[in-house]
Order: C-alpha cells, then sequence, then structure tokens
C-alpha cells in the first residue's frame, strides 16, 4: 500500500521532498528493496524531466 501510494504521487508530479521519505521508509524496513528501487528510479525521471522543462 505505502509503496502504491508514492509511486502514484511521483507520478502526478509530488515530487518535492519525495527522496527523503523514500529513504526513511526503507530505512524502517517499510519497503523492499524492489519497493525503493522503482519510486527512487521513477523520481530520478521524474526530476531530469522537469530540470529539462524548466531550463
Amino acid at each position: 500500500m505505502l509503496y502504491r501510494t508514492c509511486k502514484r504521487m511521483i507520478e502526478r508530479g509530488n515530487l518535492e521532498g519525495m527522496s527523503t521519505k523514500l529513504d526513511v521508509f526503507y530505512a524502517a524496513s517499510k519497503l523492499t528493496d524492489d519497493e525503493y528501487k522503482e519510486p527512487t528510479e521513477l523520481l530520478a525521471e521524474k526530476e531530469a524531466q522537469n530540470a529539462q522543462n524548466n531550463s
């Protein structure tokens, strides 16, 4: 459930502080390795898109 919520937030563009949130959830064992990896990669892609669009 937490994994899907984080992923949905990233997909909708709610990126602020998401990297920290993912790190905390992972450190607290609320996300598995795969559940951490996928949204982290998606977040990096979205941030790169935003940076490119703002240039």
